[in-house]
């Protein structure tokens, strides 16, 4: 009778693992490449207060001071043409500019929470999603804004001197917004599987 024999303990032994690569950056995190561009976006929001502001106080300083004699010169590459600067347009190139600027400001206020939630490790929050979805809508007007100035100024006052800009202008930004827009997407899902789960446990 052939007897089936217990096989012997082998010891103590070490599971297996599957390696682990340690990347050189770290992408999340405190000290990580998310909390140096935050660090980045801290300093160029500062930057664009101080811009902006200034573009303000110019604003309403340009409707007080005299500008009688002073011109403009409007050019696009080598030619120009020289009009005379009136207050309407001084006032309109500056508020637009101002507008322009402070669109980027909104843009980089949004940004620098978004890489605040990254530096502490947890991106998939649903604040996220809406600051994701602002920031493509503020961009999106941005570029619009950019596009019918742009046009009004070759249009009304500096006809064959500035080209308006066409359509292939608008690629390269609305491709951007598309990608913005698609990230706000891909963050909500995140934070949808991050919320069953949590209910899960």
């Amino acid at each position: 009778m052939t007897r089936l024999r217990k096989p012997k303990p082998l010891g103590h032994q070490t599971p297996l693992r599957a390696p682990h690569f340690r990347t050189p950056l770290r992408t999340l995190g405190p000290g990580s490449v998310s909390s140096l561009l935050k660090i980045a976006l801290d300093v160029a929001y500062v930057v664009m207060i101080l811009v902006t502001g200034l573009l303000l106080l110019l604003w309403v300083a340009s409707i007080f001071i005299p500008i009688d004699n002073l011109n403009v010169t409007v050019s696009d590459g080598a030619d120009g043409r020289e009009m005379p600067l009136t207050r309407p347009l001084l006032l309109f190139a500056l508020g637009a500019l101002s507008a322009y600027f402070g669109g980027f400001l909104i843009i980089l206020r949004h940004l620098r929470k978004i890489f605040r939630t990254l530096t502490l490790g947890d991106p998939f929050q649903p604040d996220n999603v809406r600051r994701l979805r602002h920031v493509g809508l503020i961009l999106a007007v941005v570029t619009g804004g950019v596009w019918i100035v742009q046009g009004l100024v070759a249009s009304r006052l500096a006809p064959g001197v500035m080209e308006p800009q066409g359509i292939s202008d608008l690629l390269t930004p609305v491709f951007s917004v598309l990608v913005v827009f698609v990230l706000a997407e891909v963050f909500r899902e995140g934070a949808r599987l991050r919320r069953e789960s949590e209910l899960t446990i």
